[in-house]
């Protein structure tokens, strides 16, 4: 399911999302450093990094939620500083939480964010079956939204998030804490809105997500790092071969290889080396497994994932 397959509408270069030195400090803190970022319109853009890294205050910016300590831009078209009102009303905002009331029934919160967002009273009714039908919750009107598994209350946060048909949605993390199948289907939700016209902003702390946007921007310590089609980064910042070491334990591995000039990060059950060369690299780090007296099943060259772009750059960082 990689956005490569996906066939969108061309020329759409006018930015939805134009933001200049975006900053924010809480006190001496600095939690967003003086960013610059454009988006544009109909694209899935996404927004990576670890927590902590400022992804959640540079969208609540954006969403005229928090106001800037420095900076200029539009949202939608709206100015940042002037105009977080009128931001508000035009963009949809889900966040990692959901967004949604527990103790009210699904319909309840349906019904309460067609409230919020202004949706006409001719449309309520047409909007409120469109998002028991998003979410698969037809039948599930009268249950409390806090009985609902992690995937249909995510699906249905999505569909409240924008029963006021937005151009430009925001959504916070909005992944977090579901099955990996609900998060599949959930980009599928994504990428139909895309291929609508509709603008998504996403943040994520799971990097294998990245090759589902567009375009992209890895955050770390508030700055923004690199930026660019998932293709672009893996050119531009890995130069050096990525080598998957699958031994008997990657904990051991990876500690008898510290200090050896190798970078190594641990993806589950098996290892990624960074390495020079990997014909020259492989025989040196399988040796020095073997003196340390741990076994190894297998190495070999691999295509770097971003989450190695992103190890490799907040190395060099």
């Amino acid at each position: 399911m990689a956005n490569e397959a996906r066939k969108r509408p061309d020329g759409l270069a006018a930015s939805a999302v134009s933001v200049h030195g975006l900053t924010r400090t809480f006190g001496d803190f600095i939690a967003v450093d003086a960013i610059d970022l454009s988006v544009r319109t109909g694209e899935v853009f996404g927004f990576l990094g670890p927590n902590g890294a400022g992804k959640s205050t540079t969208i609540r910016m954006l969403c005229g939620l928090l106001l800037p300590t420095g900076g200029s831009g539009t949202v939608g078209g709206y100015d940042i500083i002037n105009g977080s009102e009128d931001i508000k009303k035009s963009i949809g905002y889900m966040s990692q939480k959901f967004s949604l009331y527990d103790d009210l029934t699904v319909e309840e919160n349906i019904d309460f964010f067609s409230g919020i967002y202004n949706v006409p009273r001719e449309k309520k009714a047409a909007r409120k079956r469109w998002a028991l039908d998003m979410s698969g919750l037809r039948d599930s009107g009268n249950t409390l939204t806090r009985d609902l598994p992690g995937g249909f209350k995510q699906r249905l946060a999505l569909g409240c998030a924008i029963l006021h048909e937005p151009t430009l949605l925001f959504l916070d993390e909005p992944t977090s804490g579901v099955d990996p199948l609900s998060r599949r289907g959930f980009w599928k939700l994504i990428y139909e809105m895309s291929k609508a016209g509709t603008t998504v902003f996403v943040s994520t702390h799971y990097m294998d997500e990245a090759d589902y946007c567009d375009r992209l921007a890895l955050l770390y310590r508030g700055a923004i790092i690199a930026e660019g089609t998932p293709g672009e980064l893996r050119q531009k910042h890995m130069t050096r071969d990525v080598l998957e070491i699958d031994s008997e334990n990657a904990l051991q591995s990876m500690e008898a290889l510290a200090g050896k000039g190798i970078e190594t990060a641990i993806f589950g059950s098996v290892l990624h080396a960074t390495v020079a060369s990997a014909p020259e690299d492989a025989p040196r780090i399988a040796k020095l497994l073997a003196d340390a007296g741990i076994a190894v099943n297998r190495i070999e060259k691999i295509e770097p994932s971003l989450e190695d772009v992103f190890v490799t750059l907040i190395e060099e960082a």
